[in-house]
């Protein structure tokens, strides 16, 4: 396996095992971010289920974006998902960055998520 996956591998079980302690029963907010689109789920652990969810591929979304892969794309991420997981009766998270940096289109997303009412 080349270098960069281990090192991807190792951050991703370091945040969840983290994430874990802290967590307290929350659910997560977990994002996954590819080169052309980024996507946002509430997951609860607990029983294995995704509460809510959003990407940059949906329609409503897509059309008022430039690109999926940028920050503007990320802030409408994550207001809906907010949005959703507020619908679906969450309101307390725990952010699961994954083995991404919290920084552009991840911090973007999670401020955004906030501003929506999400309190993590």
């Amino acid at each position: 396996m080349p270098k960069n996956l281990e090192a991807a591998e190792r951050r991703l079980a370091r945040v969840r095992r983290s994430i874990k302690k802290v967590s307290n029963g929350r659910p997560r907010l977990s994002v996954f971010r590819s080169s052309k689109q980024i996507y946002a789920q509430v997951i609860d652990d607990a029983q294995g289920v995704t509460l809510a969810a959003a990407s940059s591929l949906e329609k409503d979304l897509k059309g008022g974006l430039k690109t999926g892969a940028d920050t503007d794309a990320a802030k409408a991420v994550g207001k809906l998902v907010a949005e959703r997981a507020k619908a679906a009766g969450v309101d307390k998270v725990v952010f699961d960055r994954g083995s991404y940096m919290y920084h552009g289109r991840v911090k973007a997303l999670a401020e955004a998520a906030r501003e929506g009412g999400l309190d993590f």
